[in-house]
């Protein structure tokens, strides 16, 4: 078993064993106990009481945080020529079509997220074996294929992220850096759990959220109270 350096044992000596946090008070002691070099994302987990495999229980969404992710997401718009002076207007970082679809196919991907007009979808689809499995292809659900690509870089640049349960039922995000405020980083995981409760499915019975759990890169999870979210 790994030994615990001294900066992992002063952080576990501050968490209180089986205890559940108010949201103000997880993001408080996050930034206590995180102790890494570099600016460490804040995670949050969220395990939901829905059956993934039933289509109407499957729970998917985007939401636009209030203070961002703290990340500066390199966005690549695929549109037709007329799209692209309000492409580039918006803040993407790329835009064009036949040559970045030919850059991805000889291996290129430094960007985060794909915007594509649905005209051009049918160009794309070729590419869905390689940005599919890193979860990069464009879908009319998350927002990304849109006529309107200027709305959709603009969101993406002011923090918008999308979601979706995995197979067990659980919702994980990146709500921010360790960087933040506790204030910050208690604001982002408040709008990020509204999203979630705006689209509980109908067919859910008893309690919706099971739990919550508040995490950096390299911290142990601290468990939120669901009743402390509306707590500012």
């Amino acid at each position: 078993m790994a030994k615990l350096t001294k900066n992992r044992k002063l952080a576990l000596s501050k968490i209180e064993p089986g205890k559940t946090y108010s949201l103000k008070e997880a993001a408080t002691l996050l930034k206590e106990i995180t102790t890494t070099k570099f600016d460490a994302s804040v995670d949050i987990d969220v395990r939901l009481n829905i059956d993934p495999r039933k289509a109407n229980q499957m729970v998917r969404g985007t939401v636009i945080l209030p203070h961002g992710t703290g990340k500066e997401k390199k966005v690549l718009v695929l549109c037709t020529p007329e799209a692209e002076a309000e492409a580039k207007e918006a803040g993407a970082d790329y835009v064009g079509l036949d040559e970045y679809i030919e850059k991805i196919k000889n291996g290129w991907i430094d960007f985060d997220v794909i915007i594509a007009q649905p005209a051009v979808m049918g160009k794309i689809g070729s590419l869905g074996r390689i940005l599919g499995p890193r979860g990069l292809m464009p879908n009319p659900k998350s927002g990304t294929v849109t006529d309107d690509v200027a709305k959709a870089v603009k969101e993406i640049k002011q923090g918008k992220i999308d979601f979706k349960a995995d197979k067990y039922g659980i919702i994980h995000a990146a709500v921010g850096r360790i960087s933040f405020t506790p204030e910050q980083i208690a604001d982002n995981a408040r709008e990020f759990i509204r999203a979630l409760l705006k689209l509980k499915p109908a067919g859910v019975k008893g309690a919706y959220i099971k739990s919550i759990y508040l995490s950096t890169t390299m911290s142990p999870g601290l468990k939120i109270d669901p009743k402390s979210i509306e707590e500012n």
